[in-house]
């Protein structure tokens, strides 16, 4: 609890001290009011002084207007307790309120503690803690067992365990050695590393994930606009609503009726009514439960840019992937070996010869697949055959590696391969020697995801990819994607998506997931885009309404049902609100209800529903 919420409590407990002692003594008059108003300045000051303050720049209608109104008029009647009370109880919602605003701002503040305070620069064989904003692009910094990486880079030298579950909720540490890329925020846990970076602090990982969290608040929910123009309209009209109340009963009643016109009785109604009125749970309680399932998303690595997208979120119906990237790793691996004439091990090292000179990624994957260092001398007579392969001299035999286009260039007959994937056929000294696929490695949660999407009641999945069509229906019959446009360009995706979001029915929403730059057009035109936030490309992150921190594809779903569990948290509270207020409301206006149901109908219905939006901060955890 923070200083200015003890402050509360402390004037709260000795404020109802002060009105229990003064209900107690036998006092008339004026000095029974002047013993009253002693708690009631005490604890109500500050609301009379917003209510005056808000007055003089023109906002009349809040909840502090009609707290000052009903607490002073009952006051002026006489009742003297039921003033003090009202304002007490008020006081004790609105701390109740502040604890819990505090509370879902510590899940935030828990992620804000991922922004490095230094970076330590090595300069004359020193190192120096220097503000990670001057750290230029290309600087080499060093992080310390223990230390945050301050700032996106590329390791130099050095290995060690990187936690990153203030960035991806995960637990599991992530090694990390030469070459390997580090992102501001983990916590280098065993080693020290030395790190050339490769973005300015302001672009870095960290700071927009901050800027993200930050940002996210200021983009309010259809949910949270209907509260505010409501309450708008709400708060003038049962102001207008209790002056009637207490002015035309009373006159009807000695002009019409000739009867005595109780103004004591109808004023008191109105003030009671006033109290009742006060919209603070839905106020209050609505944006805070966006907020805080906002930080509880947050804490598994799911971030969300408002509480706009994460109602959005909650009627998605259906769900587009990109595949490379997104569902399948992007990282070409061997996935088998067919029709060899040699040993398996003899053709992965043709093979690797052969290609030892190419940085394509099918080559690379060659090379990772046979495991040992390529001596370049071995190896001569490299030629590359444009969009058909290549051919090579290794320890003597003539070596082809490529296509079916370069086996029939080169005479050699070829089978065909019935596995999906890319088909490296090879020939040595111009006899068939067997093919080799190379295939993109799907996700280990792929699978998963796309069932946990079904148990979360999304009714379609598509994938789109600008791969071969083989391929992508090998892929999507794999992970039980239930449709699949292959071959697209950029343009192409776009297109697709327009047809699927005219092809819905009903209010489902549409989410489109990627990771690429080129996926950065999709995610702009979907009801909701989502992006990889570990290895997805800054325009897709950019481009994206939500962030995967860790691009498991699993979190999708967890990122729906948080979704649904805080919407259905803030109908419950709306529900709620609205059903005892309008109950009471009409009890107070008949007489039935005195001021202390009006209190409940306020302040303890702010309470239930304050204490309901806290549970938004733990949805993540269902």
């Amino acid at each position: 609890m923070s200083k200015k919420q003890k402050q509360t409590l402390y004037r709260i407990l000795l404020s109802a001290a002060l009105l229990i002692a003064a209900a107690l003594l036998p006092l008339e008059g004026w000095p029974r009011l002047a013993v009253f108003l002693i708690p009631y300045a005490l604890i109500g000051w500050d609301v009379l002084w917003r209510a005056v303050r808000n007055i003089a720049h023109g906002e009349i209608f809040d909840e502090n207007f009609l707290m000052c109104t009903a607490t002073v008029g009952a006051l002026i009647i006489g009742e003297y307790p039921e003033a003090v009370a009202v304002m007490l109880f008020y006081q004790v919602g609105e701390l109740f309120q502040n604890v819990a605003v505090s509370r879902s701002r510590q899940s935030i503040s828990e992620l804000m503690d991922i922004r490095p305070d230094y970076a330590n620069v090595e300069r004359e064989g020193l190192l120096e803690q220097v503000d990670p904003d001057e750290v230029e692009v290309g600087a080499v910094i060093v992080v310390q067992p223990g230390e945050k990486v301050p700032i996106d880079g590329v390791v130099l030298e050095g290995s060690s365990s990187l936690n990153t579950s203030a960035l991806t909720g995960e637990s599991l540490p992530r090694e990390a050695g030469p070459g390997d890329e580090v992102i501001s925020g983990c916590i280098s846990m065993t080693g020290v590393l030395k790190v050339r970076t490769t973005r300015a602090f302001g672009e870095s990982t960290v700071s927009k994930i901050l800027d993200l969290v930050e940002n996210a608040s200021s983009r309010k929910s259809r949910s949270e606009d209907f509260i505010s123009r409501f309450a708008r309209i709400y708060t003038p009209a049962v102001c207008y609503s209790a002056l009637a109340l207490a002015l035309l009963p009373p006159l009807v009643r000695m002009l019409g009726l000739g009867l005595a016109p109780d103004w004591g009785v109808w004023l008191y109604r109105a003030l009671t009514f006033l109290v009742i009125s006060c919209p603070c749970a839905l106020v209050i309680s609505i944006p805070l439960s966006f907020f805080a399932g906002i930080g509880g998303a947050s804490q598994v690595g799911i971030l969300i840019k408002g509480s706009n997208y994460l109602e959005t979120l909650s009627q998605t119906k259906t769900v587009v992937f990109d595949k490379t990237g997104t569902l399948t790793q992007g990282v070409f691996e061997v996935s088998g070996i067919h029709h060899a004439a040699l040993a398996e091990e003899k053709l992965l090292e043709y093979a690797a010869l052969a290609e030892s000179s190419s940085s394509h990624p099918i080559s690379k994957s060659l090379q990772r697949a046979w495991g040992k260092e390529i001596d370049r001398s071995r190896v001569t007579d490299i030629q590359e055959q444009s969009g058909c392969g290549v051919t090579a001299r290794g320890d003597g035999p003539a070596v082809a590696a490529g296509n079916d286009k370069l086996m029939r260039r080169l005479g050699v007959d070829c089978p065909e391969c019935h596995q999906a994937g890319t088909i490296v056929h090879l020939a040595v000294d111009g006899a068939y020697a067997g093919h080799i696929v190379v295939s993109d490695v799907v996700k280990p949660g792929s699978r998963q995801a796309i069932s946990a999407l079904r148990s979360a009641g999304v009714d379609k999945t598509v994938m789109l990819t600008g791969d071969a069509r083989a391929v992508a229906e090998q892929v999507a019959s794999d992970l039980g994607i239930d449709q699949v446009f292959s071959e697209l360009l950029p343009a192409d995706k776009v297109a697709q998506v327009e047809k699927l979001l005219e092809a819905r029915s009903g209010k489902g929403k549409l989410a489109f997931v990627g990771d690429g730059i080129n996926d950065a057009p999709v995610l702009s035109r979907a009801d909701i885009g989502i992006a990889m936030g570990a290895m997805g490309s800054d325009a897709a992150i950019e481009a994206a309404d939500i962030v995967l921190m860790d691009d498991d594809p699993r979190k999708i779903a967890k990122a729906i049902q948080i979704s649904r569990k805080c919407l259905g948290i803030v109908y419950q509270n709306i529900v709620m609100a609205l059903g005892v207020k309008s109950a009471c409301l009409i009890l107070g206006a008949v007489g039935i209800a005195n001021m202390y149901l009006a209190i409940f109908a306020d302040v303890g219905v702010m309470v239930l529903a304050v204490l309901n939006a806290i549970r938004c901060l733990f949805v993540s955890k269902g």
